[in-house]
């Protein structure tokens, strides 16, 4: 963030404005924008930091660079443009993914209360039958799957696209922490069944307040076991 009394980066100043121009319509989803040259007179910008602009903005999924084509505004949809958060997860320590934790903990219980209001009785009986879809013996991979296509289910049935989209985002990138939880706790799998069964009775029976507590619980017992076990091998390096 750049402090009062010092200059903005000509590259910051360059995304801000192409951003403008999107936010205010004068570039709708799908658009192509104006030649290099043109919209830098425009813009008052030099050609290069427009460039970077253009550049930064493509990283993100919010312009399409088509190479003999030109640059385009890409759809704008909230699961194109959350895309990069999972990117960005993906690169970080377990102790960030601990923070990672704490905002599905605070989201996806909103899921499933919402879920419990709004979800279809079709989607309903969906979701019953990934819970029922496993055994006790199925190996553990398939147990993760299963665990991440029931939380998909939820966030789908809060009917929130951008919602839906953030839960995506989160869930993947924090699996390791879900498998390493199921080799090493005793008893993980059997509960996490258990709590997907007591979320699941809330969501059909229409108790939002019901759903929001088990998803709370649920979520914050991955987030628990995992500040434990840091914690615990800090111990032993220490």
């Amino acid at each position: 963030m750049t402090r009062k009394g010092e200059a903005v980066p000509v590259t910051d100043e360059a995304i801000e404005k192409i951003k403008a121009m999107i936010v205010s319509g004068e570039l709708r989803p799908g658009a192509k924008l104006p030649k290099e040259a043109d919209l830098a007179e425009r813009l008052g910008l030099s050609r290069n930091s427009l460039r970077e602009a253009v550049k930064a903005l493509s990283l993100i999924r919010v312009l399409d660079v088509r190479q003999g084509d030109g640059t385009y505004v890409t759809s704008l949809e909230p699961e194109l443009l959350l895309d990069a958060l999972a990117f960005v997860v993906d690169f970080h320590q377990d102790n960030t993914v601990l923070e990672f934790l704490e905002v599905r903990r605070i989201l996806e219980p909103a899921a499933a209360a919402m879920a419990a209001r709004v979800m279809s009785e079709e989607d309903i009986t969906a979701l019953r039958d990934v819970l029922e879809d496993l055994d006790g013996t199925a190996p553990l991979e398939e147990i993760i799957a299963n665990d991440l296509e029931f939380h998909r289910r939820i966030a789908a049935g809060s009917g929130n696209t951008v919602l839906c989209s953030l839960i995506d985002g989160l869930s993947g990138p924090t699996t390791r922490a879900r498998i390493w939880r199921g080799l090493t706790e005793e008893g993980a799998v059997a509960r996490t069944r258990q709590q997907h069964r007591a979320i699941f009775d809330a969501i059909a029976d229409r108790r939002p307040e019901v759903a929001h507590a088990w998803a709370t619980v649920h979520v914050a017992g991955v987030e628990q076991w995992l500040r434990e076990t840091l914690g615990e091998a800090g111990s032993a390096l220490g």
